[in-house]
């Protein structure tokens, strides 16, 4: 590690407006602190609100800069985010951040940081705005390795198979257009409906991954006991030098306050006899599914606490939401909480035995990061290849879903049943004990001790 008595550089953090990109850039700046560098950390105002509180801490060592977006048609300042954004908004937020070049140019001007990250996910004009100022910048990817080397795959290889069939291309590769991804092998004419096809995704996945391969250096969110094979191969057709971050789990007793009395219910719970289901802050059941769910978890006589999040403009009474009686008939077997609770600290919680998740990577590494085996029910964007590496490396089981049709509520009980209760959980759960183990301690301060290297090397240190 670097001698404390030398001088702390500066980083400048820029990344997308999403929660789940803004949270792993977040804990990446407080490992970082912790080696004495110093965070500009930059995003909107109505982002960095929601993670002031998370900060304090850290307040000598984390900045937060406000960057205010262009004023474009139908995109307020509430919307300078993709929480809570109308789907038909996606395409204006990104041309907004486009519109923020000059802005940010001034922020490299007016800070000086010795170095910039940024969000791999879009700005494909960050590095060269840096290096304008003679600053270099590197990308962050904040998602699985697994989902950016099958789309790299698809858009540029022609002439032979993705090399892991436990990926599933035949069946994912439709949902490349979720991603904004157009396959090397496409007509012209799944082009030009590519084109159409607006789900915000405008610098897409696809992009993303070109833009990278103008550097040699990539900071990702994982770690080689999961995703070893997929580095490699990322690393030998870009030829770039990946650089595992690991989890970037925040700490339990960072919460330490927060949810008190969901904890106390747990607490009168049996060790790993409950379920805890979550889709995260951005991904929301339909009325549908949200039903089968509920009947789903009835069916399969475990206890379980449910969170249950409503798009914005949409909420409902929970009486309303779920089928009629639901809530008289679980009675003590379950607990339903509306909107927030602390996922980290229900993950470390002895007596969670499985995770019904969307599968976003940041809710994956925070299951992994605590030994607790996941109940794969992906819904859009990365999420059905990050349930494809859960499955495959034996951490979980994935929901079936007959041709893409919703949640039945058989199935749902089915596989939640075969992983808190059955013989194959007792499988799942090992292997996903071994692997917290494997994250926690050593692990993740070697893999930050590198990361340390290969920043100040960057840098010029």
């Amino acid at each position: 590690m670097r001698d404390s008595k030398q001088r702390s550089l500066s980083v400048l953090m820029l990344p997308w407006y999403a929660y789940g990109h803004i949270f792993p850039f977040l804990e990446l700046a407080k490992q970082l602190t912790r080696r004495n560098f110093h965070i500009y950390f930059c995003s909107t105002p109505v982002n960095l609100n929601s993670i002031k509180s998370k900060v304090c801490k850290f307040s000598n060592s984390i900045k937060l800069v406000e960057l205010n977006l262009p004023t474009l048609p139908d995109l307020p300042p509430q919307y300078h985010t993709t929480k809570g954004l109308p789907p038909h908004l996606n395409a204006t937020l990104h041309r907004a951040s486009d519109l923020s070049k000059p802005d940010i140019s001034n922020m490299i001007a007016t800070l000086d940081p010795d170095l910039v990250i940024f969000d791999y996910h879009v700005r494909h004009w960050v590095p060269s705005l840096a290096f304008s100022f003679n600053v270099p910048a590197i990308p962050f990817v904040p998602t699985g390795v697994g989902v950016v080397s099958f789309v790299h795959h698809y858009t540029k290889i022609k002439d032979r198979e993705f090399p892991f069939p436990e990926l599933c291309p035949d069946i994912l590769k439709p949902k490349l257009v979720q991603l904004g991804v157009t396959p090397a092998s496409s007509t012209d004419q799944d082009k030009e409906r590519e084109q159409d096809h607006e789900d915000g995704d405008d610098e897409s996945v696809q992009s993303s991954v070109e833009t990278s391969s103008y550097y040699n250096t990539a900071l990702i969110k994982s770690f080689r006991e999961l995703e070893g094979k997929y580095i490699d191969y990322l690393s030998d057709s870009f030829g770039l030098k990946i650089i595992p971050v690991g989890p970037l789990v925040s700490d339990p007793a960072d919460q330490d306050e927060e949810g008190i009395c969901i904890i106390d219910w747990l607490d009168k719970r049996e060790k790993s006899s409950t379920v805890f289901v979550s889709f995260g802050s951005e991904c929301y059941l339909s009325k549908e599914d949200m039903e089968e769910m509920a009947y789903g978890l009835e069916l399969s006589n475990v206890n379980f606490l449910w969170i249950i999040r409503f798009p914005e403009g949409e909420k409902m009474e929970l009486k309303d939401a779920l089928p009629e009686g639901f809530l008289e008939r679980v009675n003590e077997n379950g607990m339903v909480v509306e909107n927030w609770a602390p996922q980290v600290k229900i993950l470390n919680h002895s007596s969670i035995g499985g995770f019904v998740s969307h599968c976003g990577w940041s809710s994956i590494m925070e299951s992994l990061r605590f030994g607790v085996p996941i109940i794969a029910m992906p819904i859009q964007h990365d999420q059905p290849w990050n349930a494809k590496v859960v499955v495959s490396s034996g951490f979980g089981l994935e929901v079936e879903r007959e041709n893409g049709k919703g949640l039945e509520r058989e199935h749902v009980a089915k596989v939640i049943k075969q992983v808190l209760v059955e013989k194959i959980g007792e499988n799942i759960k090992r292997k996903a004990t071994k692997m917290s183990e494997n994250m926690k301690g050593k692990v993740e301060e070697e893999m930050m001790d590198v990361v340390e290297k290969e920043l100040l090397q960057i840098c010029g240190m």
